[in-house]
């Protein structure tokens, strides 16, 4: 099993404590990368895949580095709706 599958593993368990720089790592693993979205955006981050023209947008936490449940969810509900998990 690569590191990426585990990874997606970890992610699917929604655990309490999975990471922001994880999320970026997980993205990154499915062609997603981090897009600067202005200098104004704050703490509003954005992931662009090239080859499906896809968006996710969320919120960077702070001042803790961990996602909240909410975030997963939403991360997990848009990596299904184009396919990229079962």
């Amino acid at each position: 099993m690569s590191k990426h599958e585990k990874l997606v593993r970890r992610f699917l368990s929604k655990p309490a404590d999975f990471s922001y720089s994880e999320l970026r790592t997980l993205l990154g693993g499915f062609g997603y990368e981090e897009i600067a979205t202005g200098r104004t955006a704050g703490s509003r981050v954005a992931f662009f895949n090239r080859q499906t023209l896809h968006v996710i947008r969320l919120h960077r936490p702070h001042p803790s580095n961990v996602l909240k449940r909410y975030q997963l969810d939403l991360v997990e509900d848009e990596l299904r709706n184009q396919g990229a998990i079962p």
